[in-house]
């Protein structure tokens, strides 16, 4: 199953049913969702649809819950060896500075720095927003810029929701120095390359980041699609959850030094993260 967008293909599938969140622009769309079977059957069903006149923007549903400008909220924890491999990390100096008014989109960006001398060192930085069992679907969106395109190892983008004893990390980074791909979490097998490129993140300007996520009915993750500067890819990756003696749900940040351990900062601005 495919679904078009004003004629472009923007999600498939390999199986008899579909549930995606689409990006659209505001404005009129012809939507055709198309199926074909073994025996070379074609189905058709075209939707028009009209994006912002009511409701929610952006997919987002209006009975959505929002959590918004979250990097201006206080209780952010943060650690340097539990971002490390097995959670056993090295210590590093790391630290958050909220407010800072330059650079920033909105008056108010929170910065982030990594430094040290031990290579690969990394910090992780979260923010715990309360456990909402009832949510399925979680989209984190972001903004953030960089001095030094080259000096991160990777810089992580996360959200962990804990529910019904399991754990559902939705793990994702962008790879600068080695596959310089997309990668997200399976809690058993680790970090898996989705393909997607994430190169040509230049320094000094600001870039959007959104990350679709659904927890599915049967109790997997599933990494629905990314959208970097308004190229949205599709991901389609499900994978099964870890135990967990908790009920949570947070977002979270992590910067991964590099073989030189070189010191840099992240600004990072306007996190909204949207869940129903």
């Amino acid at each position: 199953m495919r679904i078009y967008v004003d004629n472009v293909s923007v999600y498939g599938v390999a199986a008899g049913s579909l549930s995606a969140y689409v990006s659209m622009s505001t404005g009129s769309h012809s939507v055709v969702v198309q199926a074909w079977d073994s025996g070379g059957g074609i189905f058709k069903t075209p939707i028009s649809v009209k994006v912002g006149s009511s409701g929610g923007t952006g997919g987002v549903p209006s009975t959505a819950k929002v959590f918004s400008k979250i990097e201006e909220m206080t209780g952010w924890q943060n650690c340097d060896g539990c971002a490390g491999p097995g959670g056993v990390g090295p210590s590093t100096p790391h630290w958050m500075a909220q407010y800072q008014t330059t650079p920033s989109l909105d008056g108010a960006s929170a910065e982030f720095f990594l430094g040290g001398a031990t290579p690969y060192a990394a910090a992780l930085w979260w923010k715990q927003l309360g456990p909402i069992d009832s949510a399925t679907h979680l989209v984190y969106d972001l903004y953030y810029l960089l001095k030094d395109a080259s000096a991160p190892q990777a810089l992580e983008f996360d959200v962990n929701q804990s529910v019904g004893g399991k754990k559902y990390i939705f793990g994702t980074e962008c790879d600068f120095k080695g596959v310089k791909h997309w990668r997200i979490w399976d809690y058993y097998l680790h970090w898996q390359d989705t393909g997607i490129a994430c190169t040509g993140l230049a320094a000094n300007v600001w870039h959007h980041l959104v990350w679709e996520f659904e927890r599915t009915s049967d109790g997997h993750t599933h990494f629905i699609a990314v959208t970097v500067d308004a190229n949205r890819q599709t991901v389609n990756r499900y994978y099964r959850p870890g135990p967990s003696g908790v009920r949570e749900l947070n977002v979270a940040f992590q910067m991964d030094g590099n073989s030189s351990m070189t010191d840099y900062n992240v600004w990072v601005d306007k996190i909204k993260f949207s869940v129903w």
